[in-house]
């Protein structure tokens, strides 16, 4: 009896031993004899055979309550509706990461570093923060030219070992070779903190240092751009294979470029601009480089729009505020500039041209412009002066002659036609007789200095003062003149502003005919005595002298003093005793 129950629970132990967890229910309702598997599979060959009769109908069947208390009652039993077939995935192997680094390292050494990389991969997806697998992608990532990646890994387990002297020699020569060596100095300055760091060791990123330092000065301080370019060339040489130029030395060597000023120079300095802009076309710094290659170009409307651009993406940016006030001011003045000389304002051309170039003496293209520009407003100017210092030393003959050499060679220059009368007008006042200095007066002289200068003159050249002078006549008529013309306020008038020289013909030529000018009162606002412009056109009668504005027939030589000399008409003014016009006794 004891036999067959050690028997029975060493059957028992054995079967709930080999029996799969998922037939134990199987198990429990049978009443057939024999093994569990094999019964499981007398069990799923009736399944098979069920599945060939009927293709689309599933190997099992669902659970009813209420069929499962009277199983044996086939007409109760309703029929099972089919269920899909499925195939469950068998569940994933675990990873092992040391398989995954062994693996890793030999596709490694293979050179095959995508796949290395992708083993190290799979091995940090299980440990994130295993320093080895770090430093082993890292060392992959290098090897392929990738080094930001390296960066990024190395750079995450240096933090999680600070003291790792591996770990941060080499991150010192990735940042060098991406072109960061303050922050590879920074790091060697760690290593010295527990471990002694060679000056072979500071040297690449020293130098690295250096080189972009004297690139940042030759910019700033406005030295030639070439030696910036130069330095950052050395700079340059110390990148890693395939590393990208970081963006800060991209902007400095456009800058260099910039402070060239050459056609070639401003090219560069828009290609650079264009790299930086098809990374990011909403880069302020870019924008704003863009357009000041375009204003160096001379294409100040394409800059203006990529001023208001970059401030569009960034309104609070300064340097774009700068160029584009900078270049609005200069577009305004030097349209103030233009609209001066073209009217004929040299002076004043010249002068706001002078403002313009002090708004940018770097921009050689729109100040090479505004040059010219002043230059032909400085020499027409300069010209202009001449003549009108020739007229004011008295030659006038010289200053019309040199306003008209201006005229011919800028026919279309406004103001100039007025010049050129004016000194016309000034040389026929100069040629014809000099009242005031025959009288011996200055210009300004009041109306008893004209009659003392009369009186003393006549007396002193009176013909009969001056027996057998044969000049003494025509001075003393010359002085009767003077003193007819220079004693009536209207005539003096006439006299000095050159009205008594003015050709008729000339006047009305210039206002296209008599163009209802009521004799003294249009014509430009010239105002002509009736009975000046009569003798003027050979009205009067005789008379030697010209001002003796007779109304009637013809005198007798003219001469104010020569009483009853004339005859035939009346003599303005009359004649005194003794010959003097105007009342005048001796």
């Amino acid at each position: 009896m004891s036999t067959g129950e050690e028997n029975a629970d060493s059957n028992g132990m054995n079967g709930d031993h080999e029996r799969d967890p998922d037939e134990g229910s199987d198990h429990d309702s049978s009443g057939e004899d024999g093994p569990p598997r094999k019964r499981s599979g007398y069990q799923l060959g009736g399944i098979v055979e069920d599945s060939d009769e009927c293709s689309q109908a599933s190997p099992y069947r669902e659970y009813d309550p209420e069929l499962d208390g009277d199983s044996d009652s086939d007409e109760a039993r309703s029929p099972t509706p089919p269920q899909h077939k499925f195939t469950p995935l068998p569940p994933k192997p675990p990873i092992d990461p040391e398989a995954c680094k062994a693996l890793g390292n030999k596709y490694f050494k293979a050179k095959d570093y995508a796949m290395a990389v992708s083993e190290y991969t799979k091995a940090l997806s299980v440990e994130p923060n295993s320093v080895t697998y770090l430093s082993n992608r890292a060392a992959a990532y290098i090897t392929w030219n990738r080094y930001f990646e390296a960066y990024e890994d190395s750079k995450k387990a240096a933090e999680l070992e600070p003291k790792n002297s591996k770990v941060l020699h080499r991150l010192v020569r990735i940042c060098t070779g991406l072109g960061r060596p303050t922050e590879a100095l920074d790091i060697l300055d760690q290593i010295s903190s527990f471990e002694a760091v060679t000056p072979q060791e500071r040297a690449a990123p020293f130098a690295m240092q250096t080189h972009v330092k004297q690139a940042q000065d030759a910019v700033r301080e406005g030295t030639t751009g070439s030696m910036a370019i130069h330095a950052l060339e050395q700079a340059e040489r110390g990148l890693a294979p395939g590393a990208e130029k970081p963006r800060q030395w991209q902007l400095l060597r456009a800058e260099a470029y910039l402070k060239m000023g050459n056609i070639n120079a401003l090219g560069q300095a828009q290609d650079t601009a264009m790299g930086l802009l098809r990374r990011n076309n909403k880069d302020p710094e870019a924008l704003v480089l863009r357009g000041r290659a375009l204003y160096g170009q001379g294409d100040n409307t394409k800059a203006l729009q990529h001023f208001k651009e970059a401030l569009n993406c960034d309104p609070d940016f300064k340097e774009g505020v700068k160029y584009l006030r900078m270049v609005q001011k200069l577009d305004r003045l030097k349209d103030e500039g233009n609209t001066h000389y073209k009217a004929g304002r040299m002076q004043r051309a010249i002068d706001v041209y002078t403002q313009a170039l002090e708004i940018d003496p770097h921009n050689k293209q729109t100040n090479s412009k505004i040059l010219h520009n002043r230059a032909l407003a400085s020499s027409k100017a300069t010209r202009k002066t001449r003549a009108l210092n020739l007229g004011k030393s008295g030659d006038w003959k010289a200053s019309v002659s040199e306003y008209k050499s201006i005229k011919e060679s800028n026919p279309e220059e406004p103001g100039l036609a007025n010049d050129i009368r004016h000194a016309e007008l000034e040389l026929k006042k100069a040629e014809r007789k000099d009242l005031y200095k025959i009288l011996g007066l200055e210009k300004d002289a009041n109306e008893n200095d004209i009659k003392k200068a009369y009186r003393k003159l006549a007396i002193v050249h009176h013909p009969d003062k001056n027996p057998g002078d044969e000049t003494a006549a025509e001075r003393f008529k010359d002085i009767g003149e003077a003193y007819e013309t220079l004693s009536d306020p209207q005539k003096r008038a006439r006299y000095d502003s050159g009205e008594d020289l003015i050709d008729p013909n000339e006047m009305f030529a210039q206002q296209g005919g008599m163009g209802g000018f009521p004799m003294g009162g249009g014509m430009g606002g010239v105002q002509i005595d009736p009975e000046m412009l009569f003798n003027m056109m050979g009205g009067g009668g005789g008379g030697g002298g010209g001002f003796s504005f007779s109304t009637g027939g013809g005198g007798g030589g003219g001469n104010p003093f020569g009483g009853a000399a004339g005859g035939g008409g009346r003599r303005r003014g009359g004649g005194a005793p003794g010959g003097f016009p105007g009342g005048f006794g001796f």
